[in-house]
C-alpha cells in the first residue's frame, strides 16, 4: 500500500495484475477515465473508491473461480458496483438526498450503462450488491460473491481506517 495525503492506495497490490485472465476481461474498464476518476473519492477508511472496487472485483473473481460462478461477470461488475461518482460522505449535506446505501446501486448501474456494454448478469450484480440492505438478493453465484466480497472488504477497509486514527483518538502521539 502507498500513502499519499492520508489516502491508502492499492497501486502496489499486484496479485490481480499477475492474473492474465482477470487483466484481459477487465482491461477496458480499468483503463477508462470514468473508472479512473473514482480514485478521487474516499470509500471506506482511507481506501479510495477505485481501489475498493478493484479489491471487490478481484476477490469476487477468485471466489467465482473456486465455486463455479461466472468469474468474468463478477470481475467486471465488481469494478463497476460503486460507480456512483460522488463523495458519499458529503452527498446528503450537499444535495439533500439521503439514503446513499439504498440508492447508490441504481446510480452506479446508470453510470455503468452510459460507458460500458453490460450483460444482464452484470447489471443484476451492480443493482443488487447491497443486499440485504436492499430487499432483493442477487440472482447468481457471481452476484453472491460480489455481495460477500463487498461486505468483507468494506469492513476491513473501515477497520483499517479506524486503526490508523486510533492513536490520535486515545491521545497517543508517539
Amino acid at each position: 500500500m502507498v500513502r499519499r495525503k492520508g489516502v491508502t492506495s492499492m497501486r502496489k497490490m499486484t496479485d490481480y495484475e499477475m492474473d492474465p485472465e482477470y487483466m484481459a476481461c477487465t482491461e477496458d474498464i480499468r483503463r477508462h477515465p470514468v473508472f479512473r476518476s473514482m480514485d478521487q473519492y474516499i470509500q471506506h477508511g482511507t481506501t479510495t473508491c477505485m481501489d475498493h472496487c478493484i479489491r471487490v472485483s478481484y476477490l469476487g473473481y477468485k471466489i467465482c473461480r473456486a465455486i463455479g460462478g461466472n468469474w468474468r461477470s463478477a470481475a467486471r461488475a465488481g469494478l463497476l458496483h460503486d460507480l456512483f461518482l460522488y463523495d458519499w460522505h458529503t452527498y446528503a449535506r450537499e444535495t439533500g438526498k439521503h439514503f446513499h446505501g439504498l440508492t447508490h446501486p441504481r446510480a452506479a448501474l446508470e453510470n455503468a450503462e452510459k460507458y460500458f456494454v453490460l450483460t444482464r448478469e452484470e447489471k443484476n450484480i451492480i443493482l443488487r450488491h447491497m443486499w440485504p440492505l436492499t430487499p432483493i438478493p442477487p440472482a447468481t453465484r457471481a452476484g453472491a460473491a460480489i455481495v460477500w466480497a463487498d461486505k468483507v472488504l468494506s469492513l476491513e477497509e473501515t477497520m483499517e481506517g479506524i486503526r490508523l486514527r486510533l492513536p490520535s483518538f486515545c491521545g497517543y502521539h508517539g
